[in-house]
This record gives structure tokens, sequence and C-alpha cells, in this order.
């Protein structure tokens, strides 16, 4: 019995430890920039919608090709009939019960109707494609926004690695000044003032934890993953790549955005599709010609009378009139009928002696139909050139957003500089104020100062980089580079 619980216990050790070991590799998971942008084309509720409005496009391709297709109906009743009705095969009027079928077939096939259905298809083609070029364009948005939320995790880390790192550093001058202080080397003071270093460089540090936190959960909410506590990204640091879009003419990058961005594509599929609607709306003004084929039979079980000669006598002979000269009568004969009840023949012979066929053409001309041809014809005339100044005013917003990018790029790289030379500045300032510090020529509140412009600087240049990063592939997504091979 005491083996048996101790290999129990060994069990769920094991048991606990497999757990933990899933659970800490679960909570490990570190997810790089691709991935994030990967898993967010890929899960993304906007993305999806789109993706829903292309097989939408599809079924009504579906259904535009369906016009070219003749329409094939079959229909079919039972009926069950008492009392006085007409015999639906003899067209009789009796008074009995009687069952009745009756089935049909039509068919039907538009020759000609202005050329609509044709245009119908050619509709569904470019409002597929339209609705591609909107995926794509949604595509570009989310990546972008997941870059830019990539990238403010990347800085706000680094800030926070700045502030710990230096506070580091004002710990140990905590010890250091303690000691300058016991040797009367420094007045009390100065160690008031780095205590109170340290106390708002650790407030600074809580709030940059939380600014990490909050931009963590920013962007899994942003991917739709909802184990915020877990969720983290690779830290590593990202350099900048510049593959020479910021040398190139903002003319050069303003013509290739024409030709690539989604905006002005979709745009002209609007043109498109607003010319397709008024070549539809035209075709009501033109005849239509269909052809119709139907094919229709009936069965009942209604007996039915029938009259025949009657064997035994079929030849009477009746007086029909007299001669008045003469008075002689004049007689005639009659065939002498009987009449007998005849069941229903056979269904299937029913079937085929009742049928019936019927086809031809259908010629429809719209002579006036309450001006409605007129007036649809008229409406889809403005809405084309309403589309035909949306697309101008597409081409100078995407004119005017790549200006603003470029400007962008351009006035971040120099910001970026700007802040370089700033810390490199600071830094030496820093060095300076620390090495006269340390040997007591300078006091702790203007070391405190120096070092707090320092790290200032340094965050400053984190901020720089990493909008320049950004902006510089805002600028390559004009220029044409595909969301996923936008390098960092």
């Amino acid at each position: 019995m005491h083996q048996q619980q101790v290999n129990m216990k060994k069990i769920v050790t094991v048991f606990i430890l497999l757990i933990t070991i899933v659970s800490v590799n679960g909570q490990s998971k570190e997810w790089t920039l691709a991935e994030c942008v990967a898993y967010a084309l890929e899960n993304n509720i906007s993305v999806k919608q789109s993706e829903l409005d292309i097989a939408a496009a599809e079924v009504d391709k579906l259904n535009a090709i369906g016009n070219f297709v003749p329409s094939i109906n079959a229909g079919a009743g039972v009926s069950e009939n008492t009392g006085l009705s007409f015999n639906p095969v003899t067209n009789n009027a009796q008074t009995t019960t009687f069952l009745s079928v009756s089935g049909n077939i039509n068919v039907g096939y538009t020759l000609f109707d202005g050329l609509r259905n044709f245009r119908q298809v050619q509709r569904a083609e470019l409002s597929k494609l339209a609705a591609q070029y909107r995926l794509d364009k949604m595509k570009d948005d989310i990546s972008l926004f997941v870059a830019n939320a990539y990238l403010q995790i990347l800085l706000n880390k680094a800030n926070l690695e700045v502030i710990r790192s230096q506070n580091d550093v004002t710990l140990e001058q905590i010890g250091r000044t303690q000691d300058l202080v016991d040797a009367g080397v420094l007045p009390r003071g100065d160690l008031l003032e780095i205590k109170a270093t340290d106390a708002s460089e650790k407030q600074r540090i809580a709030v940059a934890e939380n600014s990490v936190r909050i931009s963590l959960i920013s962007l899994a909410q942003l991917l739709l993953i909802k184990d915020y506590e877990t969720f983290d990204i690779v830290d590593e640091g990202y350099d900048i790549i510049d593959e020479g879009i910021t040398s190139k003419s903002v003319s050069e990058i303003i013509s290739a955005a024409e030709s690539n961005r989604s905006e002005v594509k979709i745009a002209e599929m609007n043109v498109e599709l607003a010319e397709k609607d008024l070549q539809i709306a035209k075709g009501a003004y033109y005849p239509t010609i269909t052809a119709f084929f139907g094919y229709d039979t009936r069965y009942t079980d209604a007996t039915s009378f029938q009259q025949t000669l009657d064997p035994d006598n079929p030849i009477s002979i009746q007086e029909i009139g007299f001669v008045e000269e003469t008075g002689q009568t004049v007689l005639g004969e009659f065939p002498n009928t009987i009449t007998r009840e005849v069941g229903a023949d056979p269904f299937i012979d029913q079937l085929y002696q009742n049928d019936g066929i019927g086809y031809g053409l259908r010629l429809n001309v719209p002579i006036l139909n309450g001006f409605s041809a007129r007036s649809t014809v008229k409406r889809n005339k403005i809405n084309l050139k309403r589309n035909e100044f949306q697309l101008e005013q597409a081409k100078l917003d995407l004119e005017s957003n790549v200006y603003q990018a470029y400007v962008d790029a351009k006035g971040a790289f120099k910001a970026y500089e700007a802040a370089l030379a700033a810390f490199e500045s600071q830094e030496l300032a820093y060095q300076y104020a620390r090495d006269r510090y340390d040997v007591g020529l300078t006091n702790a509140f203007d070391f405190s100062q120096s070092k707090l412009r320092y790290d200032n600087a340094l965050i400053e240049v984190n901020r720089a980089k990493y909008d320049y990063i950004f902006k510089t592939k805002v600028l390559e997504l004009y220029f044409g580079v595909e969301p996923t091979d936008l390098k960092f």
C-alpha cells in the first residue's frame, strides 16, 4: 500500500511538472513583427469582412452568368373533386367523385434584352476586382496599424530600459555619496538630493512599465488575442533600414503610388462600374425577345359514358314526315345506340393521349413606362459623373498623402540626426558632471539635473529613431512594397 502511494505521488508530481512546462512554454511565446502582421492579416475582423465581399461578388457573377441559361420549371398537381365538376379530359360536367392529376414543363430563354445580360457579367467581374482592391487596401492599413503598435512597444521598452539603467547608476551614486557624507567631504543635503532623484526615477519607471503594458494590450487587442497577461513581443532593437526610398524624387513615388495603391484603383473601378450601370440602364430602351416552350398533360380516374350501336338492333326506322299531296309517310333509318359507362384509361396511356405542346416567340417593345427607363438612365449618368469626380479627388488625395509622407520621412530623419547630436553633447556633459560629482566639485542637484537631461536626450533618440523607421515604411508602402516584404 505504501509503495502504491509513493508511485501515485510520483505520477502526480510528473503530471504537475508537465503542466508547468507546457504553461511556461505557452507564456514564453514572444511575437516577432512579421508574425504579428501575418496573424493580423489572417484573423482581423475587417479583413475577414473584406474577404466576404469578394465571396459575395462571386455570387453576383454566378447570378449574372445564370441569365444566359434557359429557365426550366416543372409543375404537378393532384386534386379530388366531389359533386358537379368538369371532367378535365372530356370537359363534360359530371356529378361524381374523381381524382385528377396534371403536370407541365415550361422552358423560357431570353434571345435579346438590349445586351444587358452581357453587361451584367462584365459588371460582376468589375465588382469582384473592386472588392479585391478594397481587401488589399485593408491589408495595407492593418499592416501599418500593427507595425505602428509594435514599434510603439519597442519605443516604450527602450525608454524603460534607459530609466532603469540610469536608476542603477543613481543607486551606485547613493552608496558613494553616503560614504562621502560620512567622511565629511559632501554635505548631507547632497545625499538627500540624490535620494530624491532615486524616488523620482522609480516613479518614472512605474509610469514607463505601465506604458509598456498598455501598448502590449493595444497590440493584443488589434490582433484579437485575449490573453493579455502573457502576450509579449521579441525584445530586439530594429535598425534603420533605408533601401533608397528617401533618395527617390517625390514625383517618382507619386507615379508609383498611382500605379500600385488601391485607393486610386478602387476609384477607377467605381468609375467603370458606373459606366457599366449606365450601359445596363440604356438597355431598357431596346425591345426584348424571348422564346418559350411548354408541355402539359393530365390524367383522371373519372368514368365516362360512351354511345355504341346496339348489336342486336343496330338500325331503327322512324317516321320523319309525310307528303302533303299524296299523304304518303316518309320513313328514315337511324342508328340505334346504347349508352354504357366506360372506365378510365390507364395512367400511362392518358399521359400520352392528353398531352399538349406550345412554343413560340414573344416580343416586348418598351413604349411608355412612366419614364422609369429614362429616369434610371439619367440617374446613372449623374452617378457616373460623381464617381469621375471622386476619382480625381482620390488622385489628389493620394498625391497630397505621398507629399506629406515624403516630407514627414525627411523631417523625421533630420529630427533623428538632431537628436543624436544632442545626445552626444548631453552624454559628454553628463560624463563631465559625473566626474566632478565623484570628486566633490559639484553638488547633487546639478548632477541630477545633468543626468535628467542625459536621460531625456536618450529617450528622444529612441523616439526619433522609431518615428523615422515607421515613416520610411509608410513611404515604401506608397511606392508599392508589399506589407509582408517590409524590412525593419
